[in-house]
């Protein structure tokens, strides 16, 4: 898939800001989906339950395009979106499943069949992690976000994004 510029990125937001024209939000959900799609199924561990959070965040994003201001990128935006569905997922979830925090969400990889040894301790750490040191990792080392932009996604102080690591990183080595 081709990059997507900032020139044009902002191009497309403008269009479905002044134009409400849905082609234009069309393209960024064609280059921002399979990103998205990867941040939650890691997140989520479950493919339909992505794809459904995903599309939701999606549906939020077109619908709130217009409070979109540019003070962060459209991408952490978007990601904040996301995570907040997420949440709201795990809330709901948690109304009827009490034992949530006990039981972390499994983190299932899209090629389950061919998983290396590496792969499965991987998933076996990230299982092992509540779900705000998970999402610090996930956005961190598998997303490549900075430290600022994943405090602005999960809403947190930078400082909290540093210790959720370093909280994540020992229970890591613990797992292992």
């Amino acid at each position: 898939m081709k990059a997507l510029s900032r020139i044009a990125e902002a191009q497309l937001i403008a269009r479905c800001v002044v134009a409400d024209d849905r082609d234009a939000f069309g393209r960024l959900v064609e280059h921002y989906q399979p990103f998205l799609r990867r941040f939650l199924l890691n997140l989520a561990g479950d493919d339909d339950l992505a794809d459904d959070l995903a599309q939701d965040s999606f549906i939020k994003a077109y619908l709130a395009i217009r409070s979109f201001h540019g003070l962060s990128s459209f991408k952490t935006w978007l990601w904040r979106i996301a995570y907040n569905e997420f949440l709201s997922f795990t809330r709901k979830m948690h109304e009827t499943r009490a034992d949530l925090d006990e039981n972390p969400v499994e983190t299932d990889f899209v090629d389950s069949a061919a998983q290396s040894e590496a792969k499965i301790d991987v998933k076996v750490m990230l299982e092992s992690l509540p779900v705000n040191q998970r999402t610090a990792v996930l956005l961190f080392y598998i997303e490549d976000r900075p430290i600022k932009e994943i405090a602005k996604i999960m809403q947190v102080e930078e400082g909290t994004v540093k210790s959720l690591l370093s909280r994540a990183r020992q229970r890591m080595r613990n797992v292992m």
